[in-house]
C-alpha cells in the first residue's frame, strides 16, 4: 500500500466511521483499493461533530473515475 499512498486521490469525506467503512467495503467488492484516512482525535474518541469524525475515502488516481460511477449508482 505504500507504493500506492503517492497515487490517492480523495474520492469523498464522510462523516463517521461506520459510513466509511460501508463504502469501503462497496468498493472492495470491486476490488477497488481503497484506504481511509480518519481524523486522528476524533478516531481516537468516537468524536463525530465539527468535523473530528470526518473521514477521507482515498482511492488510486486510475480508479477514481470507476469507483465514483459505482458510488452514484
Amino acid at each position: 500500500m505504500d507504493s500506492m499512498q503517492d497515487d490517492l486521490k480523495e474520492l469523498l469525506a464522510v462523516e463517521g466511521s461506520m459510513e466509511a467503512e460501508i463504502i469501503k467495503s462497496k468498493l472492495d467488492s470491486f476490488h477497488i483499493p481503497v484506504l481511509l484516512r480518519f481524523e486522528s482525535a476524533g478516531h481516537i474518541f468516537g468524536i463525530t461533530m465539527n468535523g473530528l469524525g470526518k473521514v477521507k475515502i482515498m482511492v488510486p488516481e486510475s480508479f477514481l473515475a470507476e469507483a465514483r460511477k459505482i458510488l452514484a449508482e
